[in-house]
Order: C-alpha cells, then sequence, then structure tokens
C-alpha cells in the first residue's frame, strides 16, 4: 500500500482521518490561504484543499496526499478563523438567527493525479443572546475555527439545525467523500 499523508496540521482532520483505521502521517502544507481577488467561498475551498495536497505530493513522491479545506460563508463573503476572544463574539453575533453554509473540500493527489470532491453544510443559528454566546467562547475557545465553534463539543447547543450530506463535513473533513475518493485511487475501505 502506498504511503498515505494528510496535508493537515489540524488535530480534528487528523481525528477523522484515524476513524478509517488507515495508516498516514501528517505534514505542514505551508499554503498560503488568502483569497483571490473576487473568489467565491465555494471556489477557495477547492482551490486550497487542491494546494495543500500539491504541495505535501511535491515533497513525498509517490504518497498519496489527503488535502481539505473549509470556508464558511455568510451573505455570500467568507468568514475566517476568529483568531481572538473578541472576533469569535463577533462572527457568532453576526451568525445568530440565521443560516450559514460550509464549504469543505477533499482532494486527494498523486503527482499529477487529482481526485476532488465538496460537501455543502448549511447550519441554521439559534437566535443567540450575548450572554449565550461570551460563555459559549469562554468554555471551548473555538480561535482556531471557522466560524467560531466547534459542532463535536458545546458548540451543537448554538444550533437549530444542520443539513447536509455528511456530518463529518462540518469538522473539517468528509469522510465519506474521501473514501469514495481513496476506493478510486485503489485503497481497500473498509
Amino acid at each position: 500500500m502506498p504511503a498515505l499523508i494528510l496535508a493537515s496540521t489540524s488535530r480534528y482532520r487528523a481525528e477523522l482521518l484515524s476513524r478509517l483505521r488507515l495508516p498516514f502521517s501528517c505534514a505542514n502544507p505551508e499554503v498560503e490561504e488568502a483569497a483571490l481577488p473576487g473568489e467565491a467561498p465555494p471556489a477557495l475551498a477547492a482551490r486550497l484543499a487542491r494546494a495543500k495536497a500539491a504541495a505535501v505530493a511535491a515533497r513525498h513522491p509517490g504518497a498519496w496526499v489527503i488535502g481539505s479545506d473549509q470556508v464558511a460563508e455568510l451573505d455570500g463573503a467568507p468568514l475566517g478563523k476568529p483568531g481572538t476572544r473578541d472576533a469569535a463574539c463577533a462572527q457568532l453575533a453576526a451568525m445568530s438567527g440565521r443560516e450559514v453554509l460550509f464549504h469543505t473540500a477533499v482532494c486527494v493527489s498523486n503527482g499529477g493525479r487529482h481526485l476532488q470532491a465538496a460537501d455543502l453544510t448549511r447550519v441554521r443559528f439559534r437566535t443567540l443572546r450575548a450572554d449565550e454566546i461570551e460563555r459559549y467562547v469562554e468554555a471551548e475557545m473555538p480561535l482556531d475555527c471557522a466560524g467560531s465553534f466547534k459542532c463535536e463539543g458545546l458548540g451543537i447547543a448554538l444550533f437549530e439545525a444542520i443539513d447536509n450530506q455528511d456530518p463529518s463535513a462540518l469538522v473539517g473533513l468528509p469522510l465519506i467523500a474521501l473514501c469514495r475518493l481513496l476506493r478510486e485511487a485503489g485503497f481497500t475501505l473498509p
């Protein structure tokens, strides 16, 4: 079986990939994640997933590399990782009572071969009070998460509903699509 590398330093993506029980290593893709002028959130997620996989594949000939990226979208504009407590509170306040789209793209690359897929998740936030937002951010400190929440933790209390094809996509790696791509690449799953 060829080597499998996750082009990410995200512990969330590594935890998800470990569910598949395939041996893998992780590598930092070292890719600039800024959007191009006028780039739509789904295109940004797809471009970055492929760029991450290609960057690591170039350093590891013969290996299959998984790249993934997620872009949150509110009113057509991307929402990044907040980075600070104040920014996380502001993001959650802006999403209160609204629907937010999460575009999660995955790419499996081996040299010049790129297999890609994407998932769209619609998250409907309930109306959030300022004290709820502050308590949530203090409890989980979701500063490294697009959208300022962790749906696999206490963040689930912020929602009215989640609508998607793959529940793992909202955490950052769409495993259903990834399994299909890995089978296409020759991996045996399960």
